[in-house]
Protein backbone atom coordinates (compact mmCIF):
# COMPACT_ATOMS: atom_id res chain seq x y z
CA UNK A 1 0.00 0.00 0.00
CA UNK A 2 2.81 2.36 0.88
CA UNK A 3 4.52 1.71 -2.46
CA UNK A 4 1.34 2.60 -4.34
CA UNK A 5 0.97 5.87 -2.43
CA UNK A 6 4.65 6.64 -2.94
CA UNK A 7 4.29 6.00 -6.67
CA UNK A 8 1.19 8.21 -6.92
CA UNK A 9 2.83 11.08 -5.04
CA UNK A 10 5.95 10.94 -7.21
CA UNK A 11 3.85 10.81 -10.38
CA UNK A 12 1.77 13.81 -9.25
CA UNK A 13 4.91 15.84 -8.51
CA UNK A 14 6.44 14.89 -11.85
CA UNK A 15 3.29 15.79 -13.84
CA UNK A 16 2.78 19.15 -12.11
CA UNK A 17 6.42 20.11 -12.58
CA UNK A 18 6.23 19.12 -16.26
CA UNK A 19 3.08 21.25 -16.71
CA UNK A 20 4.72 24.21 -14.99
CA UNK A 21 7.79 23.92 -17.22
CA UNK A 22 5.65 23.60 -20.36
CA UNK A 23 3.63 26.67 -19.36
CA UNK A 24 6.79 28.70 -18.90
CA UNK A 25 8.10 27.65 -22.31
CA UNK A 26 4.85 27.95 -24.29
CA UNK A 27 3.35 30.88 -22.42
CA UNK A 28 0.20 31.25 -20.34
CA UNK A 29 -2.65 28.81 -20.80
CA UNK A 30 -5.07 31.62 -21.80
CA UNK A 31 -3.56 31.66 -25.28
CA UNK A 32 -6.23 30.59 -27.73
CA UNK A 33 -4.45 28.25 -30.11
CA UNK A 34 -2.41 30.43 -32.46
CA UNK A 35 -0.88 32.97 -30.05
CA UNK A 36 -3.89 35.30 -30.17
CA UNK A 37 -3.82 35.93 -26.44
CA UNK A 38 -7.59 35.48 -26.16
CA UNK A 39 -8.42 39.09 -27.03
CA UNK A 40 -10.62 38.05 -29.98
CA UNK A 41 -12.80 35.98 -27.69
CA UNK A 42 -13.31 38.88 -25.28
CA UNK A 43 -13.87 41.34 -28.13
CA UNK A 44 -16.54 39.08 -29.64
CA UNK A 45 -18.18 38.59 -26.25
CA UNK A 46 -18.30 42.34 -25.72
CA UNK A 47 -19.63 43.10 -29.20
CA UNK A 48 -22.14 40.27 -29.58
CA UNK A 49 -23.23 39.58 -25.99
CA UNK A 50 -22.54 42.48 -23.63
CA UNK A 51 -23.58 45.48 -25.74
CA UNK A 52 -26.79 43.89 -27.10
CA UNK A 53 -27.69 42.81 -23.55
CA UNK A 54 -27.23 46.36 -22.28
CA UNK A 55 -29.33 47.73 -25.16
CA UNK A 56 -32.12 45.20 -24.54
CA UNK A 57 -32.19 45.98 -20.82
CA UNK A 58 -32.37 49.71 -21.54
CA UNK A 59 -35.17 49.15 -24.06
CA UNK A 60 -37.03 47.03 -21.50
CA UNK A 61 -36.74 49.82 -18.92
CA UNK A 62 -37.96 52.47 -21.34
CA UNK A 63 -40.89 50.48 -22.74
CA UNK A 64 -41.83 48.85 -19.45
CA UNK A 65 -41.97 52.09 -17.53
CA UNK A 66 -45.55 53.02 -16.88
CA UNK A 67 -46.53 56.12 -15.02
CA UNK A 68 -48.87 55.29 -12.18
CA UNK A 69 -51.66 57.82 -11.88
CA UNK A 70 -53.23 56.44 -8.73
CA UNK A 71 -51.54 54.38 -6.06
CA UNK A 72 -52.98 51.03 -5.17
CA UNK A 73 -55.52 50.88 -2.39
CA UNK A 74 -53.99 51.11 1.08
CA UNK A 75 -54.70 48.21 3.43
CA UNK A 76 -53.50 48.67 6.99
CA UNK A 77 -51.71 45.46 7.92
CA UNK A 78 -49.92 44.98 11.25
CA UNK A 79 -46.52 44.62 9.60
CA UNK A 80 -46.81 47.76 7.44
CA UNK A 81 -45.31 51.09 8.47
CA UNK A 82 -43.99 49.99 11.85
CA UNK A 83 -42.54 53.02 13.65
CA UNK A 84 -40.72 52.15 16.85
CA UNK A 85 -39.27 55.66 17.09
CA UNK A 86 -39.66 58.87 15.15
CA UNK A 87 -37.45 59.81 12.21
CA UNK A 88 -34.99 62.56 13.18
CA UNK A 89 -36.12 64.91 10.37
CA UNK A 90 -39.24 66.85 9.45
CA UNK A 91 -42.30 65.69 11.38
CA UNK A 92 -40.82 62.29 12.29
CA UNK A 93 -43.34 60.31 10.26
CA UNK A 94 -41.99 60.76 6.71
CA UNK A 95 -38.92 58.86 5.52
CA UNK A 96 -35.90 60.81 4.29
CA UNK A 97 -36.79 60.42 0.60
CA UNK A 98 -40.56 60.38 1.01
CA UNK A 99 -42.67 60.32 -2.15
CA UNK A 100 -46.33 61.10 -1.38
CA UNK A 101 -47.55 59.21 -4.46
CA UNK A 102 -45.74 55.93 -3.79
CA UNK A 103 -44.90 55.82 -0.07
CA UNK A 104 -47.74 55.36 2.37
CA UNK A 105 -47.84 56.70 5.90
CA UNK A 106 -49.16 54.55 8.76
CA UNK A 107 -52.64 55.99 8.20
CA UNK A 108 -52.60 55.69 4.39
CA UNK A 109 -51.51 57.70 1.39
CA UNK A 110 -51.35 61.47 1.49
CA UNK A 111 -53.87 63.45 -0.51
CA UNK A 112 -52.59 64.26 -4.01
CA UNK A 113 -52.28 67.97 -4.69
Amino acid sequence: MATILNHLCRRHIFITSARTTATRIQGPSAIAGSNEGGYKTWRNLALFVAFPSICLCALNCVLGHEERDEPEEFVKYDYRCIRTKRFPWKDGNHSLFHNPVVNALPDGYEEAN
